[in-house]
């Protein structure tokens, strides 16, 4: 079964909105393919504000939201994976939602096997020894 937080994200969103509100969406800046500027991190995270008017090109994906939004004066592209968001809310009132961050299991691949060379022949009749 599919995820349902991005179906959340996405509703809150909208209500947010339409509720002539500022959505704001705290994010885990580490969770794999989070495209942030990690300038603005804080103890891992960072929150955006995704209103309309504040961000250009705005788009909820099927997996992320990405959009681009000024830092400092520069104009940063971002890309948030909806399993990467922690939290969306009304910044007047607080309203909204929090979620759980799961980070997706590491992957168990085969440790690399570097083959040692093989010794060399011994050269020569084999010996054996007495050991006391």
């Amino acid at each position: 079964m599919t995820s349902n937080k991005p179906y959340l994200i996405r509703a809150f969103f909208e209500w947010i909105v339409d509720n002539e509100l500022t959505p704001y969406i705290a994010v885990d800046a580490y969770f794999p393919d989070v495209e942030v500027p990690v300038a603005y991190v804080t103890d891992g995270q960072i929150v955006l504000n995704i209103a309309p008017v504040s961000v250009g090109g705005f788009a909820m994906g099927e997996h992320a939201i990405e959009f681009s939004a000024r830092f400092g004066g520069k104009l940063e592209h971002l890309i948030v994976p909806y399993e990467a968001v922690a939290a969306i809310y009304a910044r007047e009132n607080g309203v909204g939602t929090s979620f759980e961050v799961n980070y997706p299991p590491l992957s168990e691949e085969e440790p690399e096997t570097v083959e040692e060379d093989p010794k060399p022949p011994k050269k020569g009749k084999p010996t054996l020894s007495i050991v006391k």
